[in-house]
């Protein structure tokens, strides 16, 4: 079976331009990030999709696998399309990972590619019980509901007016696994009110009705987009 993970890696970022170049403790983002994605036990193809010729020239540097792709892609997903559709290989399973999480766990990446082989999904992705409920509150922090027998995911939020004392909230953490069949179906959809709306893509997907399985990680996920995020990360 092929699995390919790709990193879609962007210089362009309103909140902190060029993040994929930033040093963290002597090692750019990207690189990190990709070093983690190497730990993999299931990924067997590793690539960096970038429309930057500073990253692509930086990731060959420090021995990367990376592509050029357009520069014209609203989403991550749809540059993981292009570099699936130009590819001379066949892929089983794409995984869509985030490029501003350094230090993802790499178990995660194995768990989403299990739960995708596990169900009859079209797509797999992750989420995280939240213990502070300030997050649930934090419109930067988007909400997963899904059904808990199936673990098929219900919505996607980022607000939640009113919280109820005796019931878990979740974190969605953005990592993707797709069917890669179903990778070319959905970039071809257009975007929905509901999805411009709240800025999360996977809106689009289920109000598609493609299915989404969610597993539940117990490993919390660090995202850099602001200075302060970064700052954070460095204490």
């Amino acid at each position: 079976m092929h699995i390919l993970g790709i990193i879609p890696s962007r210089f362009a970022s309103k909140r902190l331009p060029g993040k994929p170049l930033i040093n963290i403790s002597g090692k750019s983002m990207i690189q990190r990030v990709y070093e983690q994605c190497e730990k993999s036990l299931l990924l067997n193809h590793l690539v960096v999709a970038t429309d930057d010729k500073r990253i692509y020239k930086h990731v060959n540097e420090f021995g990367g696998n990376v592509i050029m792709t357009s520069i014209t892609h609203e989403s991550g997903t749809d540059r993981c399309n292009e570099v699936v559709l130009n590819s001379n290989m066949a892929y089983d399973i794409v995984v869509n990972i985030q490029g501003d999480e350094p230090f993802i766990n790499p178990n995660q990446i194995d768990q989403i590619i299990t739960n995708l082989l596990d169900t009859n999904a079209d797509i797999a992705t992750l989420a995280k019980k939240i213990d502070d409920l300030k997050l649930v509150f934090d419109t930067n922090t988007p909400k997963v509901i899904f059904n808990k027998k199936t673990k098929i995911a219900k919505d996607f939020v980022r607000k939640i007016d009113k919280i109820s004392k005796n019931k878990n909230y979740y974190k969605h953490i953005g990592i993707y696994a797709f069917k890669s069949s179903i990778l070319n179906q959905i970039s071809k959809l257009n975007q929905t009110e509901r999805e411009i709306n709240e800025n999360l893509e996977q809106l689009r997907w289920l109000e598609n009705n493609y299915q989404i399985a969610v597993g539940i990680t117990d490993h919390e996920s660090a995202s850099i987009d602001t200075h302060e995020d970064l700052k954070k990360l460095l204490i």
